[in-house]
């Protein structure tokens, strides 16, 4: 897989998914860029020739990506790298989610790449092997004010993909769960659906835009692409991969709390549980 590889990339039109393929089209692969709207792509196209595939995809619709990725298949002969990294943010208290903008959320996040994961794993398990990506974020190191759906969607998608990765080990197939912090996308303006705020969470919201506005660091997507062309290189990948150093302190903090909260509640936690015979 270091040579000549083929890439299925979903979101390939913006953001990370774009950096990804073209840092593969860099590197000599060819790559599948699959996206809703296919004109950002057309530059690709024209510069890489047969080595560059924009076909159009709405990864919540399972049969249009059954479909789109036997065609992938059939257009490029295998797949080797598959990235789940389309997606969006919707940004709301929990409270002012209705029912379709909470689903919505779920559906591109985490239903997406199920779909695009149970479509790709026979071509996969047929050649014995391949990488699937799994693009996280931060949001699923833990649930925040204001962006609790998409971490919702986000540790959806990492506890399935966990269990992908037990499942597809004996074919040869890996999964890495690749969790990023900031970087410089349209993840914040064009991939950004907002609630309609309710007056009693203004407070908060006030406070939550002073903190984003002197904590937030961003960082190019390009080195997201490098650091993932050094996971795809390597033989024996990690199941996850932090990039950026305000989400690896990040991690280790929330880590570290949920160990001390833990220890703290030992003896309740073990009282719990006695062990007492099977009922007749």
């Amino acid at each position: 897989m270091t040579v000549d590889r083929v890439w299925f990339v979903t979101g390939a039109s913006r953001g990370l998914g774009r950096a990804f393929a073209q840092a593969a089209l860099a590197a000599g692969d060819r790559v599948v860029g699959v996206a809703r709207t296919l004109a950002p792509l057309e530059e690709l196209a024209a510069e890489h020739g047969d080595r560059f595939l924009a076909l159009p995809l709405d990864v919540t619709d399972r049969a249009a990506v059954r479909a789109t990725v036997d065609e992938a298949v059939r257009r490029m002969g295998r797949l080797d790298v598959v990235v789940n990294n389309a997606g969006y943010l919707a940004m709301g208290m929990l409270e002012e989610f209705g029912e379709a903008e909470a689903r919505a959320q779920m559906e591109t996040n985490f239903f997406g790449p199920l779909w695009v994961g149970q479509a790709v794993l026979p071509h996969l398990r047929d050649q014995g092997s391949g990488h699937i990506l799994q693009i996280s974020s931060i949001g699923a190191l833990g649930g925040f004010p204001l962006t609790g759906m998409y971490s919702a969607s986000k540790f959806a998608l990492e506890g399935m993909s966990e269990a992908l990765a037990a499942e597809a080990e004996g074919f040869g197939v890996k999964v890495t769960i690749v969790e990023p912090g900031g970087y410089w996308t349209g993840l914040y303006t064009t991939g950004l659906v907002t609630t309609e705020p309710m007056d009693v969470y203004a407070p908060l919201r006030a406070e939550l835009e002073k903190r984003f506005a002197e904590g937030s660091v961003d960082s190019l997507p390009e080195l997201a692409a490098e650091a993932v062309m050094r996971l795809v290189a390597d033989e024996n990948p990690p199941l996850r991969l932090l990039l950026g150093s305000a989400v690896y302190d990040i991690a280790f903090d929330l880590s570290r709390k949920k160990t001390e909260t833990w220890a703290a509640w030992e003896e309740v936690s073990r009282a719990a549980e006695k062990a007492v015979p099977a009922p007749e």
